[in-house]
């Protein structure tokens, strides 16, 4: 997504002209260019699929919605086996129109990885719930903290359900540092993710994930969390920004790289 105007070819041959090794894909491009295709593109390559986004929005309480979402679910990690990534993100949904029952929300987040998680384990597949910061309550993730994706995670095993740790939506959280430590002792660190905070947001403010360096985010900081907590995977960047968009994207995907040696590595 930090580069989604390129095509999923483009973005292929930019990978490995800069020698980026691993990609996180997206559901939607993967669609567009097609699973099967998507899969031997990247595989001819020589490059890892680190994870695949997004799972998730499992909050709807009406039977129909409800059992379209686990099969949209479903399919997602069927994708995921096909791209050959072991981790699916999970963003778990907003309230329902007229709903103010954040609790109740989560429970049935609950209910929906209890029967995806052992879906998920039988095809070598993580479910990796990822955090929102809270401003995206209402209508994006009612997991808004790590201790609250942990307190959901923990209810399954690790090789079904962990957390995605991800500095855009956690840097804020005093307690981030030490649920980052709780997640790593029981091996539920399933991916880690920078992008920073960068303000004023923009309108809607989904778009507004600054670009390394550019905000208010420690990276090495918050690296030394998650590996002292002995996480060894893969670190993404994932970066939702109108401009960055609307720039030449092998451009950016090298800056991304460079700016990520630079306050990351």
């Amino acid at each position: 997504m930090t580069v989604k105007q390129l095509s999923m070819p483009e973005l292929v041959d930019a990978c490995v002209e800069l020698g980026v090794r691993g990609v996180g894909l997206w559901r939607e491009p993967v669609q567009v260019y097609g699973l099967d295709a998507t899969a031997k593109l990247v595989r001819d390559a020589g490059l890892a699929v680190t994870t695949l986004c997004r799972g998730g929005f499992l909050t709807a309480t009406g039977p129909a919605e409800r059992a379209a979402a686990l099969a949209d679910n479903r399919s997602a990690i069927d994708e995921a086996v096909t791209l050959g990534t072991d981790t699916l993100v999970l963003v778990s949904g907003g309230l329902p129109p007229g709903d103010k029952d954040l609790r109740g929300a989560r429970e049935r987040i609950a209910d929906a990885l209890g029967e995806l998680g052992p879906y998920a384990a039988e095809r070598g597949v993580r479910l990796a719930i990822e955090p929102l910061h809270p401003m995206y309550a209402s209508d994006r993730c009612v997991v808004s903290t790590l201790a609250q994706a942990l307190d959901l995670a923990e209810r399954f095993p690790a090789d079904q359900v962990g957390v995605t740790v991800d500095t855009y939506h956690i840097w804020w959280d005093d307690t981030a540092p030490d649920q980052i430590a709780r997640a790593g002792a029981d091996g539920r660190i399933h991916t880690f993710q920078l992008a920073d905070w960068i303000t004023p947001l923009p309108e809607g403010v989904l778009n507004g994930r600054g670009q390394i360096g550019d905000g208010s985010i420690d990276m090495r900081e918050w690296r030394s969390y998650v590996e002292a907590a002995g996480y060894t995977g893969p670190i993404e960047v994932e970066l939702f920004n109108d401009g960055l968009w609307a720039r030449d994207g092998r451009e950016v995907l090298a800056e991304t790289a460079a700016r990520f040696v630079e306050h990351a590595g």
